[in-house]
């Protein structure tokens, strides 16, 4: 699998979310935030401060979701990406 350009193949994570006074969201109230966050399976060929394997947080509003040898990813632009960890 291999990304063409400015794109980044990633997976989602689904983690939960502790505020910082200790409230666990739930799903529903964790999926209104902004950013999601995801591990690059495959970075495209124009892209370069992102690699395979690194952790990311990203727009959730922005790509789209594929299924690829039935595994589920999100197709994201790199300037869509606004944390590596």
């Amino acid at each position: 699998m291999k990304a063409i350009g400015k794109n980044i193949i990633i997976t989602i994570v689904d983690e939960e979310v502790t505020t910082s006074s200790g409230i666990l969201l739930s799903g529903e109230d964790a999926n209104q935030l902004r950013y999601k966050r995801g591990i690059v399976k495959a970075a495209g060929t124009d892209v370069s401060a992102i690699q395979e394997g690194d952790e990311i947080y990203y727009d959730k509003g922005h790509g789209y979701t594929m299924v690829i040898h039935n595994e589920q990813y999100s197709i994201i632009q790199e300037r869509d990406v606004v944390v590596v960890l």
